[in-house]
């Protein structure tokens, strides 16, 4: 069996069944487990609108979010997840101006069973927070590790679960504030007999530091289509910001992006 493996808005993707034959339902449910034993590098683009006092300042980044699965052994994977953000922004306060370069990458590892067990489906592993970022306006400018993990169960169409992850910052410039966060992102995504996906999350963020919360709500819509025997996902999501810090955004976003595929053998 050959298996092209992906996870992300936009797929670019071809899974293979011992037949021969293409199951693009399988592989759009596949698409709602952020574990699965799936190759992608996903490109994740995204727009906020409505930051700074004066709610004219805006945003617009891309996502790079390589994931990567290594079989351990018969039972057990390791999945690495990387967020790399490339950045612009303009007037996120008065008298910032623009700024575009690179943030601060988030690294996770899961820790997880090969074979889910009556459709559960779980991980667990360290987060890293690196700053990468090319200005200071674009990062933190501290070093970060914590706990991270994923639980879901899927069945009859349905993906239900949540990832989250708290980082603290142990090392960095001196002046910057302490990074003491918490990331929730609960979902729940259904998946037609036609692969449609229909699907609900929130990428919640608090702030232990300030004591604030972000609470962007993302409605999302996928559709597995084909061009000959290579399978395409195509995605696109309104958000909404439910909460922001001060100076944060406010209103509507939205996100599309497409993720390239990679095979696992090997791994």
């Amino acid at each position: 069996m050959r298996r092209w493996l992906i996870g992300g808005a936009l797929a670019f993707c071809w899974i293979t069944s011992a037949h021969g034959e293409d199951d693009s339902t399988e592989l759009a449910k596949k698409l709602s487990n952020p574990v699965a034993d799936l190759i992608s590098i996903p490109f994740q683009f995204n727009y906020n609108d409505g930051i700074g006092p004066a709610k004219d300042g805006s945003q617009v980044y891309l996502n790079v979010q390589p994931v990567v699965p290594f079989h351990l052994n018969d039972d057990w994977n390791l999945i690495s997840r990387t967020i790399l953000p490339i950045v612009h922004q303009h007037e996120i306060f008065p008298g910032s101006g623009t700024q575009f370069g690179l943030g601060d990458v988030t690294q996770s590892f899961f820790f997880s069973p090969a074979k889910p067990v009556n459709g559960f489906v779980w991980g667990v592993g360290p987060a890293f927070g690196v700053p990468t970022a090319t200005g200071d306006l674009l990062g933190s400018g501290k070093w970060s590790a914590g706990p991270t993990g994923v639980a879901l169960w899927q069945g009859e169409g349905w993906t239900v679960g949540a990832l989250a992850n708290h980082l603290w910052s142990f090392a960095g410039e001196g002046d910057r504030p302490n990074v003491n966060a918490t990331f929730m992102q609960p979902f729940v995504a259904y998946t037609t007999k036609s692969a449609w996906t229909f699907s609900l999350n929130t990428e919640s963020t608090y702030n232990w530091e300030a004591r604030e919360w972000s609470v962007p709500i993302n409605l999302q819509v996928a559709k597995i289509v084909k061009f000959g025997k290579l399978p395409v996902q195509l995605f696109a999501a309104a958000r909404y910001w439910a909460d922001s810090p001060d100076g944060g955004p406010t209103g509507w976003g939205a996100r599309v992006g497409m993720t390239f595929l990679l095979p696992t053998e090997g791994l």
